[in-house]
């Protein structure tokens, strides 16, 4: 049995869909789930409970953690270890190993790539929440009180990422209007980006490994990654439109953000686009023996979709 918690989601969807393709056993736990081709078992939880979570995980030999929540750092500060400890406590009650789908906030600002080795030094709030996080999953892995697994992915694109992929949202939803696209940050750094099924795949993969447990790996992502400008070609080439963008940089955001809370809490982690942002995967690319979707095969699957 195989558990999604958090489904619904552009990566839960993802891996349900590599999940079922490879003749696995899937229950999506969300809070209102839905069902997907090949998945009927449906179970509505609030992870932020632990009952409910024990109740959850019930029976499953993987447990999955890719629960997004809203994008506000005091939610964050609350729900977060809340979740991280009940799912801790029922995966460890159940025997049940736990990947849990991460991103790179806790790394905060690195000069060069980040590996798996990169330290946490958070710079931002969310950030911090997250390090506390992982630290706390890792030290009872430590403790050799759960095994587990922490994949980590750079911001993404792709497939039905329309609510929460940068590229989808501000780039091809904002052409597909005949409007200007817009860019966070400074346009002529370079920035990766995970594509969304390699994202499921990459957690697929994880799960049916028995020497991957028990440390951190970074999801599969093409490298080197293009600029904001490069990206911004690209994607309006694909769709035969002209490049007219705008940049957000951190007075439009203050100003923006004071009709909008996800957009002013976007300000604290301005650094990730006004620096290069370079996530590496050669990790996972060596073992798995896997390639990245290239970004220009990759905006050209999502194009297709949307």
């Amino acid at each position: 049995m195989y558990t999604i918690l958090g489904a619904g989601g552009v990566i839960a969807n993802e891996l349900a869909k590599e999940l079922v393709k490879n003749g696995k056993q899937v229950r999506l736990v969300s809070r209102s789930p839905q069902a997907i081709a090949g998945i009927t078992d449906l179970v509505a939880a609030d992870i932020t409970d632990a009952a409910q979570t024990r109740r959850a995980v019930a029976g499953a030999t993987v447990v999955f953690l890719t629960a997004g929540l809203k994008y506000d750092h005091k939610l964050w500060a609350v729900a977060w270890p809340r979740i991280m400890s009940n799912v801790i406590e029922a995966c460890k009650a159940e025997g049940a190993k736990l990947i849990f789908f991460d991103n790179v906030y806790s790394y905060g600002l690195v000069n060069g790539p980040m590996t798996e080795n990169t330290p946490y030094k958070p710079v931002s709030k969310k950030g911090k929440i997250r390090a506390a996080i992982a630290t706390q999953l890792m030290e009872e892995v430590k403790a050799g009180n759960i095994t587990a697994t922490i994949a980590r992915a750079a911001d993404f694109y792709g497939p039905g990422a329309d609510k929460t992929g940068f590229l989808n949202l501000l780039i091809i939803d904002k052409f597909k209007k005949n409007s200007s696209a817009m860019w966070l940050g400074k346009d002529n750094v370079t920035h990766s980006y995970t594509f969304t099924p390699d994202a499921g795949k990459g957690l697929y993969l994880l799960s049916q490994d028995d020497s991957s447990w028990n440390q951190v790996w970074h999801l599969p992502t093409a490298n080197p990654a293009p600029d904001g400008k490069g990206y911004m070609e690209m994607i309006a080439r694909q769709m035969g439109v002209k490049p007219k963008y705008m940049k957000l940089n951190r007075f439009l955001i203050a100003v923006s953000g004071l009709f909008d809370s996800t957009i002013r809490e976007l300000g604290e982690m301005l650094y990730q686009s006004n620096y290069p942002y370079i996530f590496d995967s050669s990790k996972f690319e060596k073992h798995f023996q896997v390639k990245p979707t290239s970004y220009e095969e990759g905006v050209k699957l999502t194009l297709q979709y949307e």
